[in-house]
């Protein structure tokens, strides 16, 4: 593929059907890759442009700086045929609004059928160019990229309409999609009644969220930020509470009540989510902040608390290909259990909050533990949990023995002594036919038997490797390792052409979890960033 190739490849990405993350995502890059005008005059307050209702904000004051650290950072150059040009974005402004989610169900059986949600955003680009810059942007780039998107060549009809010039694309299925270009702005949506909101802001007719003042200004340095209102939330919770409940197994009555429990729990406790990115070719930060209700987050604060010390040598069990371990540090394990439990009935209605408890021990089987109670008071305050495989279902725990007997009892009463594997190993060796307990020194290592044999061989080769990349830090609860086997792939082949023999390399990316009296604080750092997140998975869909 030559340059042009490439470029012509850049500029018409093909996307597969919009998910609730690509769905909304994929229009804060859209400008990105497509945008060729050149840009000029003072920055717009993209906030003063979207009404207060929105459900989810996303906003960049400058394309161009959000997706430099990635084509800067060595991981990408080390896989990519060249550094994709990008001055014609430098100091283009981009906001994404949800206005709202629309959910349809598809039948794949008489028995099953599959749910489609489907965001109804609009984008919003202040280009700084002249008017007839921006209509020809919007008709020949535009088009071309929804017909990418329906992958057919839409119909399009342009009239004069709201004071500008109007498009209307419409696939061979029905879709639509529109756009409408004034003076130096574009709308882009997926929903004519999305634009109509955002022309009611601009006529004076409703609120912005600017005016309504729920997302501030960026700090200096920020590359893009985002907001999640408390309707936001409310319809987000209702989404997650649907997805866990089809992947909570075939119990239709456990399905009914993650359905109808999670999204009410989740309203309660949270009121609003930002987030903000911030970065260099070396690292890209990115920062969320939960904001929960007062009684949640005091009570959260008072008992997700760190112990101040960190045990580094649980982190010698890990595997080096690993791909998910996270390093909990709390003053009392048994307590901060307690407490989310708490907090689960209490902001839950009474016959909810019971099933919740009763169901909240089905967390720890997958480990082998019967009590959970029992096992969390027998254990040191730093606990390590990972996932063994990409599917999540080789679990297994890491912790320090405190009490062993009680370890013991809180264990599924199916596990006995297998002497093969405790001579084989050198230590005490429970399991039953799919789980496994064993006694290391000081250690007690649960969960998926062959998860449990690969820790203790991990840990007995004492290979350096397998913990390199993952320093946990002692104010954080929580501290989280995780591994994307091929993001500088996929990042590349949405921005620019992977190089003739270009190695790809698995990249880690740390997440430090804490609790304040405000609510959750989560930092995320890695060669990426989240935008590099969704760049990837536009390439993966």
């Amino acid at each position: 593929m030559n340059r042009r190739d490439a470029e012509e490849q850049r500029t018409n990405p093909r996307y597969g059907n919009a998910t609730p993350t690509s769905g909304f995502a994929f229009c804060l890059l859209l400008f990105a890759f497509l945008l060729q005008l050149s840009c000029s005059t003072k920055p717009t307050d993209m906030r003063s442009l979207v009404p207060a209702d929105t459900l989810v904000y996303l906003e960049t004051n400058d394309l161009g700086a959000a997706i430099q650290p990635i084509i800067d950072s060595k991981p990408f150059n080390e896989v990519a045929k060249y550094k994709p040009d990008i001055s014609a974005i430098k100091g283009v402004q981009l906001a994404v609004a949800v206005t709202g989610f629309e959910t349809t169900e598809e039948k794949l059986t008489d028995e099953q059928s599959v749910g489609n949600i489907r965001p109804h955003f609009v984008a919003i680009a202040d280009t700084h160019a002249w008017n007839w810059q921006a209509v020809g942007f919007a008709e020949k780039k535009l088009g071309s990229f929804v017909g990418n998107i329906y992958n057919s060549e839409p119909t399009v009809e342009q009239t004069d309409k709201n004071g500008g010039k109007y498009f209307t694309w419409t696939a061979k299925d029905g879709r639509k999609a529109y756009a409408l270009v004034i003076g130096s702005l574009i709308y882009f949506a997926n929903d004519e009644s999305s634009i109509d909101k955002c022309l009611a802001v601009k006529r004076g007719e409703t609120d912005s969220i600017a005016k309504a003042g729920k997302v501030t200004v960026s700090e200096p340095g920020t590359l893009a930020s985002g907001y999640v209102g408390p309707d936001g939330i409310a319809q987000i919770a209702n989404i997650v509470g649907l997805k866990l409940a089809s992947e909570a197994g075939e119990d239709s009555e456990v399905q009914s009540a993650i359905a109808g429990i999670l999204p009410q729990l989740l309203r309660n406790s949270i009121t609003d989510i930002t987030w903000t990115t911030t970065g260099d070719p070396i690292q890209v930060e990115d920062r969320f902040v939960v904001s929960a209700s007062p009684d949640v987050s005091t009570v959260f604060s008072e008992t997700l608390t760190p112990s101040g010390n960190t045990d580094a040598s649980l982190l010698e069990f890990i595997p080096a290909d690993t791909p998910n371990a996270t390093l909990y540090n709390l003053k009392d394990p048994q307590i901060s259990w307690r407490s989310v439990l708490l907090v689960t009935q209490k902001k839950s209605d009474p016959l909810a909050g019971r099933v919740l408890t009763s169901f909240s021990g089905s967390l720890f089987e997958p480990y082998g533990i019967h009590d959970a109670e029992a096992f969390l008071s027998s254990i040191g305050p730093n606990i390590l949990t990972a996932k063994l495989d990409a599917e999540g279902e080789e679990p297994v725990v890491v912790a320090t023995v405190k009490d062993k007997e009680r370890i013991i009892k809180s264990l599924a009463t199916e596990l006995k002594l297998n002497k093969q594997m405790t001579d084989e190993l050198g230590l005490e060796f429970l399991q039953s036919s799919d789980v496994a307990a064993a006694f290391f020194e000081n250690k007690v290592i649960v969960g998926d038997a062959d998860s449990v044999i690969k820790c203790i061989r991990a840990r007995k080769s004492d290979n350096p490797s397998a913990r390199s990349s993952f320093a946990a830090v002692a104010s954080a609860a929580a501290t989280t390792l995780s591994i994307d086997d091929d993001i500088q792939g996929r990042v590349v082949d949405m921005l620019g052409e992977r190089r003739i023999g270009g190695h790809t390399d698995p990249l880690p990316y740390v997440s430090e979890t804490r609790f304040t009296k405000t609510g959750i604080e989560r930092r995320t750092v890695s060669d990426f960033g989240l935008i590099g997140s969704i760049i990837a998975q536009l390439a993966q869909d």
